[in-house]
Formats: C-alpha cells, structure tokens, sequence
C-alpha cells in the first residue's frame, strides 16, 4: 500500500506542520522526550526498537506492528519511557511521609522507582525498608489467619503482562480465595459481559487490517486520536482506501476532525481530515440512537433478512420492540432529530462492510452493557461481523488488560472465561492439583465496598491508584484506610501508598516488563499474543512480579510450594496453555517479534459464533430514563493528554484545554451569561469543583471535564450491575464565580 500518494482533497491546510493550529507538536514533544531520558539513553533506545509498547493495547513490538509498513510511535509511549529508565528511589524518601504528602502524582513519581521492600505500622511517621523475607513473613502469617472471603486482590493494567496476571491469579486461588479482579472492571467489563452474551467472544472480531478499505469505519464515545495515536496512521490509510469515517460521541473531538500523523510526510506536513461525518448524541443517548437507526433500518428493509435467518436468533423480538418505541422519545433521549437516525441509517444501508469501534464513551454508564449491545444489535442486523472488513471492536486503552482476564484475573471467571461454578472449579482443581474455590469473587468495587465495610484483613494492590481512577475520592480514601494490612506492589509511588495504615502497609518494588525474567508477553486489542523480551536490569531488589505472587504463595504454605512453582518464565506459558486452549501458541513465543494472533484475524466467520447453539443472539434494549432538571447539565468525564491517571501536561495539545476547565457549549455559555475564561463553580449531588470555561463544539446541556480531576463530582457506586463498571457521570449545576 502507498501511504504516500499526496491526496490534497483530505488535506487540513496548505500551512506546513499545521502552523497556527491547536495541535500536538510531535518533534518538539520528541526532543523534550530525549531530554528527559539524557541520564539512560541507551536503554531508552533498546526500550523502543526492542521492545512491546507498554502503552496502549495496539501492540507495536518494537516500531514495527502488524498493520502497516514503516515505524510506529506515539508520544503516548515515548512519554511512559522515564518510567522504565529512571534511578531507583532514595532509600530514606520515606523516613518521613509527612513531607511528601502534598506533592502531585507527578512529583511522587519522579522520586524514582521503588527498589527495595519497605513496611509502615500505625502511628509510623512513613516506611522503613526491610527484607524480602520479611515482607513475605508479615504477608504470609496474616494470609495463614485470615478467612479467605476477608482478603482481595486488584491487579492494573499498566505495563503487566500475561504471565503476571495468569501467575497472580492462579497464587491467589492457591490461597483461597476468588477475590481477584483486574482494571478491565472498570472500563471495558460491560463489552465482555455483552459481547460474550450475543457473540459468545468477548474480544474484537476483526483485526486493525480490517478498518483499511471498509466501507465505513464507526467510532462511537472513542477519542482513538489522544488515547491510542496511532490510529491516526490506519485511519489516515483509510482515508486513501475510500473508506469513511463516522463519528457518534457528544464532543466533536478535534483530533478526530483533523491530524497531522507524524511518520508519514503528507499528512505531517498539510494535516488530515479524518471524520467525514458527526452525530451529536446527549451523554447516555446511544441507546436511543442506535435503536432510531436500527428501527428506520427495519421498516425500510434494510436489514440483512439472508443473515439474521441463518447465524441469529431472537430479531422477532427486538423488532416488535424497536417498532413499538416512539420516535418522539428516542429523540428526546438521544437529543437528534429522527432525520439524523435516518441519515445514519441510510449510510449503513448501501454501505458493503463497516466496523465498529468504541471506547470508555460507551462502556462507563450505569447501562454501560446496554450501549453495548445496541451496537452489537446494528452491526448484526446488517451482517457486519465475521466477514472482510468488517467486525466490531472494543478497543483497548491499556497494553496489559485484553489478557488480564482472558487468562482468568477475573472475580467471576476462571481462565479462558469459564464462569465460576463447582464444574469449573472442579476442572481447575484437577488440572492444577489444589482445591480451587467455587464461590463468585468480589469484583473491583465490590472490594471497595467491602473494605469501607470493614470486611476486608488484606488488601493487595498491584499497581493503579484506586485515589485517582474511582470516583468520589473522598470516600475511597476512607475506604482504603480500613483493612488491617494493606499491599501496594509497584515500580513507583503513588499517594494512594500514602494512606496512614489502620495496622500495616508494605511496599513491594515491581520489575517492568522489560526487566521481567525471560521476557513476557502481551494480548493486544486484536488479540495478538506478542512477545517482549527481557532488556535491562531492575533498580535494587525489584523482583519479576509473577515471581512475587509465586514466592509469596509459597512462603505461606511451604508444604504445598510445589503446586505453584514455576522455575521460569517458559514454565508459565506451558501452563497458560493448558488452562486457555485459545492461547495455543503463546508456548512458542520466545524472541523479539515472536506473535500468534489468537482466533485468527477475524472471529464469528461464516456467521459462526461460539454460543450455545452456534448462533448469535439479539438482544432487546430500551433506551434508559433520562431527566435533568431545569438549570443541571449532564457532566461525563475525559481524558486528557494522559495515560490512565498519568498525567503528562497541563494543556491538551489536541484542544488546547487546560486541567482546570470545563468543556460548554457555546449556547450554554450564554445561557449561563459566561464567556470562555470564567471561573465558574460545579456542583453536583456529592461534590463540588472549580472550573475555567472552555467553550467547545459540545452537545447542549452535556460538559466535560478531566479525569480524574472530575471524579469529585461523581458519586462513588453508581454502576452497570451487570459488569460492575462505574459510571463517571453526573447531573451538576453550574454557577458563575
């Protein structure tokens, strides 16, 4: 493919580089990268020409991936680089906490990586270090006390690979217990729950291949251009293959309306119009919208009547009850006029193949499943799935969570997805050589809440920064105060490690994933199983984080040690392949660029899907009850120039939003008799914020601001109760300053 043929018709402007635009300045961002990294340089290089981006799900090994010619990297990832080049942390930096308390994330995390284990009692002014032995001990006798339903355990996503998360899980049922649970909880668990329900899969169809020549390529509450940059790239190729991009989201995201993709000339040079088209939908619409569209799909005929027969059931149902919704309320609900639902409609009607694409826009809402479904509904009504060029696809924001769970860090299921029953445990049971328990886990929040309870002795946390990625801070830090010994095992601080201790608090110092020994591997959102060798040594006595798991197992029931050893890396993968079939091939991975694509590049071919009765199911969805009062506006969280809660800058270059402001409509601004720059106060049921004004091409009555400054205003346990992910949204009032 020519990804170089100039096509001025897709170009932004005749202005080199964008000169004059709000937009990113890659170069510039480069250099300040190389600056940064000037004490390590050499492992910085050896960190991105050898190995697995550890940012997000895309799955870049080295700069080469699996899509298109040519190098491949973001800032995203060159950003994550101090991470893994930094010095260790001065051993006395936390004699005394107290003088680092008020310090931001990023400040903590500049004092270096954690390197030796260290341990905080009640009434400790901070930590002390002490030996692995002895952390292991305090752990370990603990465990032996405590009834298996009284500790939990919560993996992140961060740069964690397969091999951590199959070791960590496989350990804690070792224990006792269920109570493990992994960051795909609280972002992408409603497309797990809703795609394994009517597909059978939980995973993307199709493969990034798929979105260069479809017809249409659909983004729904996905911002793919700050989150995943490297989509640019494939959307640009895209573009040159004729493909059209459609956009559904509240916020007309400027790096979805134009950008310059650095590693190819034309576009870094004039810029590219990505999106062809928008429709701004109220936040929480997108039942409402999809079901307009799929209900003007089905009383014109529209509809793949030669596929829905033979791969589906259940469209009989959904019919009836998509005629039966009024027009009038799903209008309202999703704030579009039913001639944009048809337009829409039209575009998928004559439209050969599509993919659709969503993100955390979709996923976090208290009827997160619901959205999902709805999207699954359309793409199967039109046969959208299992075919070339065609599919649907969650995608994923993080480089560790597509395989935390598929090779079972999950509450409530064993690995490969098995749900947790006394048949399922059983098989493990026999398969591993330990009694493995037969009761549903505590799911992320769950242990929140059980711990605010009082019902929590341990809580081990491995990574994430429960403070800054929950919302309602307030009552996560009362929450996270209580359990009589608390775990953080990590590569850096966090100020959620900060939290005085009821009893005890450890720290357990992490290897990355490029220290971790013999190498490891990562699923990305396409599911491609990647290989990332191991690069550099780690700072001090951070040990490989499956080796924590394993040796921690070990040390509380040294008479059973032999039922989780693992002498090595490979010994891993041999094991997950026995426990997840579908990972077949992940035993064969051992060198740089070493991958296997589990499922092939397109689940569900030939309408085949791995339900009970080998046919996907159709789902009825009624579009959820809506109201704001007179004078609130529906508030929605977003990201930033971040990754997860890291936040790299103030001002987003993509926007040129700064962490304070509030995104508004221009007609809500005057409204509200303000203009962009006012200071103006939010309130909502469980908090307040001050924000700046930032006038954007926002959905009346909707706003957004930054996460996780915004989580102050979202109430803690308001959740899909299906898959346990959190909302992030608020009905807020806002008044002038």
């Amino acid at each position: 493919m020519n990804l170089f043929g100039f096509n001025p018709k897709n170009w932004v402007s005749w202005r080199p580089n964008g000169i004059g635009f709000v937009k990113p300045n890659h170069y510039a961002e480069m250099a300040k990268v190389v600056w940064e990294n000037r004490d390590n340089l050499p492992l910085a290089w050896k960190i991105l020409s050898k190995g697995v981006c550890d940012g997000c799900a895309l799955g870049t090994s080295g700069l080469k991936d699996f899509t298109l010619d040519g190098p491949h990297l973001c800032t995203v990832r060159l950003h994550l680089l101090r991470l893994n080049t930094m010095p260790a942390m001065k051993v006395n930096a936390l004699d005394d906490v107290s003088a680092i308390t008020q310090k931001t994330s990023k400040e903590l995390r500049e004092l270096g990586r954690l390197a030796y284990p260290m341990i905080r009692h009640k009434g400790e002014v901070g930590f002390r270090r002490v030996s692995w032995d002895e952390a292991y001990e305090t752990i370990a006798a603990r465990i032996r006390k405590i009834d298996p339903h009284r500790m939990a355990f919560f993996l992140t996503s961060r740069g964690v690979t397969n091999e951590v998360y199959y070791v960590a899980q496989k350990a804690v049922r070792f224990l006792g217990t269920n109570n493990v649970d992994n960051a795909a909880r609280i972002c992408h668990s409603a497309s797990t729950v809703a795609m394994k329900q009517m597909l059978g899969v939980s995973a993307s169809t199709c493969s990034y291949k798929d979105w260069i020549g479809t017809d249409l390529l659909i983004f729904l509450g996905s911002d793919t251009p700050n989150n995943q940059p490297v989509t640019t790239k494939y959307m640009y190729a895209a573009k040159q293959e004729g493909t059209k991009i459609i956009v559904v989201n509240p916020y007309r995201e400027p790096g979805l309306q134009r950008y310059w993709v650095p590693s190819v000339p034309e576009s870094a040079l004039f810029g590219t119009k990505i999106a062809d088209d928008f429709f701004q939908i109220h936040t929480g619409g997108d039942v409402a919208f999809l079901n307009g569209v799929l209900k003007t799909l089905i009383e014109n005929s529209q509809v793949d009547e030669a596929f829905i027969s033979a791969h589906t059931t259940g469209f009989e149902a959904l019919k009836a009850a998509l005629l039966a919704q009024p027009w009038e309320a799903l209008e309202k609900s999703c704030g579009l006029a039913q001639s944009e639902m048809r337009r829409f409609a039209e575009m998928l009607s004559t439209a050969k193949s599509a993919v659709f694409v969503w993100s955390m826009g979709v996923a976090q809402h208290e009827h997160g499943v619901d959205n999902v479904r709805s999207v699954l509904n359309l793409a199967l009504a039109r046969g959208f799935i299992g075919r070339d060029k065609c599919g649907v696809m969650p995608i994923r924001g993080h480089s560790g969570v597509q395989g935390g769970g598929e090779v079972g860090a999950a509450a409530w299921n064993f690995p490969g997805g098995d749900p947790i029953n006394e048949e399922n445990a059983r098989k493990f049971s026999n398969m591993w050589g330990f009694e493995v328990p037969t009761w549903k886990g505590k799911a992320a929040l769950d242990m929140i809440n059980a711990a605010d309870a009082g019902e929590l002795d341990l809580f081990y946390i491995m990574g994430g920064n429960f403070l800054e990625t929950l919302p309602d801070p307030k009552t996560i830090r009362g929450a996270l105060q209580k359990p009589g010994l608390r775990v953080h095992q990590d590569i850096v601080l966090t100020s959620q490690m900060l939290i005085e201790p009821s009893d005890t608090v450890l720290l357990l110092p992490g290897r990355t994933r490029y220290e971790q020994r013999d190498g490891g591997t990562e699923t990305s959102t396409e599911r491609q199983i990647i290989y990332s060798p191991e690069i550099a040594p780690p700072p001090g006595e951070a040990k490989s984080e499956w080796e924590i798991f394993m040796e921690l197992a070990e040390r509380t029931y040294p008479e059973r040690a032999a039922q989780i050893h693992f002498k090595d890396g490979q010994a891993v993968r041999d094991d997950i392949v026995q426990a997840v079939p579908m990972y077949a091939g992940i035993q064969y991975l051992k060198k740089q660029g070493d991958h296997v694509q589990w499922g092939g590049p397109r689940l569900c071919e030939d309408g085949k899907f791995k339900t009970a009765d080998g046919r996907a199911q159709f789902t009825v969805v009624h579009p959820p009850e809506m109201y704001l009062a007179p004078g609130e506006f529906a508030l929605k969280t977003r990201r930033g120039k971040q990754f997860n809660s890291i936040v790299q800058y103030d001002r987003d270059p993509l926007n040129g939003a700064l962490r304070e402001d509030v995104l508004m409509s221009a007609e809500d601004a005057t409204t509200l008799h303000v203009k962009e720059g006012d200071w103006v106060m939010l309130r909502s049921p469980i908090g307040e914020m001050k924000a700046r004004v930032k006038v954007a091409e926002i959905k009346s009555r909707n706003v957004q601001v930054h996460w996780p400054e915004g989580n102050v205003l979202v109430k803690h346990g308001e959740c899909d109760h299906e898959c346990g992910v959190p909302s992030y949204k608020s009905p807020i009032t806002i008044q002038k300053i």
